[in-house]
């Protein structure tokens, strides 16, 4: 083992008794699950063709094998050992495991600590691999070797939403590297819900519905999460049988590279939402309809979808045909299903005998098409209507089914863990997770010591009945440094000491070890990933949600948005990355986290100018309202051009991948109009109010920054100015009337955007440095 790694240790992890029957249960889940996996020849094909795709110069450097579950002491490892071989050309290093993903993760493991290799989201800087040493040179492991073994049976990945906030414009070459990305951090347990809606058309053809009769059912390709989930209907749709074939035989390929490395799909269930044409089609049935979720004001064509009530008959017959009709299109790949009953959407009645009603319902829909079936649960509900979700109706929901047959996703565990106050979620197993981000925004932020202490303080709680550790952000591709952390979580069973797992982490990622950057991570550590104010952090910088109000009529001033740091700390951070040593800068890795923390750190100096030119205003001081909107406005110029020197910060490739999905002039117009919406106005508005949801999906791209935020700040502040010159009340409406105008034609337009960078990353962040803080 060489110095580089020298404190990492061989860990046998233990998996902590848990009790008895949840033992039994859990087990007998596991045993069922085994019995669906391919077979080994099949998952260490799959594992050494991931390997070529990831590193093809050493594919007859490793040598993989899959082994049973006895080696690890009946739960899941790798092991990691010198391959014993007289052949200097052949395999050097062995890694063994439970199933490919074991495997793939054992190889990043060795890669990462032997090899100081780092693997990150393309969009987040991609992959290090130039430390990795050529092959016949790779670093040898003492003795035996080591064996890692997993403290919980899996490893969670997505929220429900990450399909469209992430997801929704992928091909099969995009999806393939997200996959290799998840068997190399152990995900073993992902969310497959890509191409439910050709499920949905072919079960509602044998209920009567013809194809026209889910026109404005199913939301629109950028929509379909919250479709799904019965928050809306119709929205951006409708779908063309193009996106829905299509959809379809990307499932297919997904589920099977899935099935290839060993992980366990899951997928979606029914949960009471059709399509109005059903009420017509039974007209006894008891379906309702359900109230607003943020529309601005309740259009039907768009709002209020229908429920089907669990305990109708239909409601099982329907949640069977589903089921039945996924594993006539994938075969039986699963005995997981996700179902979330009422996401945001509160229950009619707190009646605990209608809730138990309920869930039995549900998991009967599943269990008749699937004698094993387990319902996977998102336990968000708990926490966003807290008011309702007492005890009594909690255990009525959670008990509803058999023990052993629920798995609950405590979702914010990271921020507000529900199974501390909940007594184990009442004994049902849980996955504790990290929520971490909302909308897909761009935002550096994270708790980087409650992921590293968090899952190991659940499982050594009394009467744990932790079974897994997930990640549920609502959108992906930012922060790399919280999803390495907690991927590294799902295999160790001792808290990580997180100042020094930085230090290896930085050298990983950028290639080498730098004075600077240690000292820079170091402050990020005890500020941007240190916040423990417990809010849930929502990016709403003045940049990317223009405040909509009046500062005159109100008797406060503009609350800032959620800050938890020292911003001056931060600028010291970055000080320090802007002089690190130059051989850095021409890391793909370092050229990312320099421009995101630089984007970071103006838009905190951007909130400040915004409040100061408010604060001016309100004193009817003309001129330094001018100077602080001025300063406003050069800083979203400033942010644009930092951002489009880096091609990971571009609203082009996401407008780009929607249109190429497009098969016809109709098509393109329509996920265009989808890709530009939900970044910026979201929902439906009035033209003198914005959409309730307007903002929530921002994001700091170029493009978006020039051709929208801006425009917005320009009209705003004109406004402002207009107001003082004249000594009149601010035209709210007025400055609401034009800039929906605006916005909506944007949302329609279809001007070009830039795909590729331009300018020097490194020099534009060093020259900003030193305009604003030099």
């Amino acid at each position: 083992m060489s110095n580089f790694h020298s404190s990492i240790l061989v860990l046998i992890l233990i998996l902590l008794p848990l009790a008895l029957s949840q033992q039994e249960a859990i087990q007998a889940i596991i045993h069922r699950l085994d019995s669906k996996t391919l077979s080994p020849s099949i998952q260490e094909a799959a594992a050494k063709a991931l390997l070529r795709r990831l590193l093809p110069t050493h594919v007859d450097s490793f040598e993989f094998q899959i082994v049973s579950r006895d080696v690890c002491s009946g739960g899941s490892c790798f092991l990691i050992s010198n391959f014993k071989s007289s052949s200097r050309n052949g395999a050097e290093i062995l890694i063994r495991g439970t199933t490919a993903v074991e495997i793939t993760s054992g190889l990043y493991w060795y890669l990462k600590y032997w090899c100081g290799a780092h693997v990150s989201w393309d969009k987040t800087g991609g992959v290090q691999l130039a430390s990795i040493p050529k092959p016949g040179s790779l670093p040898f492991l003492k003795g035996d070797g080591v064996v890692i073994k997993r403290p919980v049976p899996w490893n969670y990945y997505q929220n429900v939403v990450t399909s469209s906030y992430s997801y929704v414009w992928w091909d099969w070459e995009r999806w393939e590297k997200e996959i290799d990305w998840m068997a190399l951090h152990g995900i073993n347990l992902p969310l497959a819900f890509t191409g439910q809606e050709s499920i949905w058309r072919n079960v509602f053809r044998d209920f009567n519905l013809a194809f026209k009769d889910l026109d404005n059912f199913f939301g629109g390709p950028a929509f379909l999460a919250w479709a799904r989930m019965g928050n809306l209907h119709g929205w951006g749709g409708p779908l063309s049988k193009n996106w829905l074939d299509q959809q379809l035989a990307l499932q297919k390929q997904i589920l099977s590279r899935m099935r290839e490395l060993g992980m366990t799909p899951v997928l979606p269930s029914f949960s009471g939402n059709v399509p109005a044409g059903l009420v017509e089609i039974f007209p006894s049935a008891n379906i309702t309809r359900l109230g607003n979720w943020n529309s601005i004001d309740a259009d039907p064509s768009t709002c209020c979808t229908y429920l089907l009530n669990p305990s109708d008959p239909l409601f099982v017959e329907i949640g069977e045909a589903f089921i039945r009709q996924q594993i006539k299109e994938y075969g039986d790949v699963t005995d997981i299903y996700s179902c979330d009953t009422f996401n945001e959407n509160t229950p009619p009645t707190n009646d605990t005998s209608y809730i138990s009603s309920l869930g039995a319902s549900v998991y009967k829909a599943m269990v008749k098409a699937d004698k094993d079936a387990v319902w996977l649960m998102q336990g968000w509900l708990f926490y966003s209507d807290s008011a309702f979700w007492k005890p009594d109706q909690m255990k009525a929901l959670l008990h509803s089914v058999p023990f052993g047959k629920m798995i609950v996703l405590d979702l914010f565990a990271d921020v507000k863990p529900i199974w501390k106050t909940s007594s184990q979620f009442y004994g049902t197993p849980y996955v504790w997770c990290m929520l971490h981000n909302f909308g897909g925004n761009i935002e550096m932020y994270g708790i980087l010591d409650a992921i590293s202490s968090g899952p190991v303080d659940a499982l050594a709680s009394e009467n744990s009945t932790m079974v897994g550790v997930g990640m549920c952000m609502e959108g992906i591709e930012h922060n790399p440094v919280v999803y390495e952390l907690i991927s590294e979580m799902a295999f160790r069973s001792k808290k990580v000491q997180v100042q020094e797992w930085l230090k290896t982490y930085s050298r990983c990622r950028y290639g080498k070890a730098d004075h600077y950057v240690d000292a820079a991570w170091n402050i990020l550590y005890h500020t941007i990933y240190n916040c423990t104010d417990g809010i849930a952090n929502h990016n709403t910088d003045f940049i990317v949600k223009l405040p909509d109000w009046d500062p005159s009529s109100s008797s406060d001033l503009k609350k800032p948005p959620h800050l938890w740091y020292s911003t001056q700390e931060v600028i010291n951070a970055l000080q320090l990355l802007v002089n690190v040593d130059d051989n850095l800068v021409h890391s793909a890795t370092y050229r990312y986290d320099l421009v995101d923390l630089t984007r970071q750190v103006l838009g905190k100096l951007a909130n400040e100018e915004y409040l100061k030119a408010v604060t001016a205003f309100r004193r009817q001081n003309v001129k330094a309202q001018n100077l602080h909107s001025k300063r406003f406005i050069q800083l979203i110029r400033d942010i644009d051009r930092l951002l489009a020197s880096n091609s990971n910060f571009l609203l082009g490739t996401w407008l780009e991948s929607a249109k190429k999905l497009a098969t016809n002039p109709s098509e393109m117009k329509q996920y265009e109009w989808n890709a530009r919406t939900q970044v910026t106005m979201w929902y439906d508005n009035t033209k003198v109010n914005q959409s309730k949801l307007h903002d929530y999906a921002n994001k700091y791209w170029s493009g978006l920054l020039e051709g929208y935020y801006l425009p917005r700040a320009l009209t705003y502040f004109y406004y402002l100015s207009k107001s003082l010159r004249k000594n009149e009340s601010f035209h709210l409406e007025d400055w609401r009337r034009e800039w929906i105008l605006f916005s909506n034609k944007w949302q329609a337009a279809s001007e070009l955007y830039p795909v590729k960078a331009k300018g020097n990353a490194v020099a534009i962040s060093k020259a900003l440095y030193e305009k604003y803080f030099g």
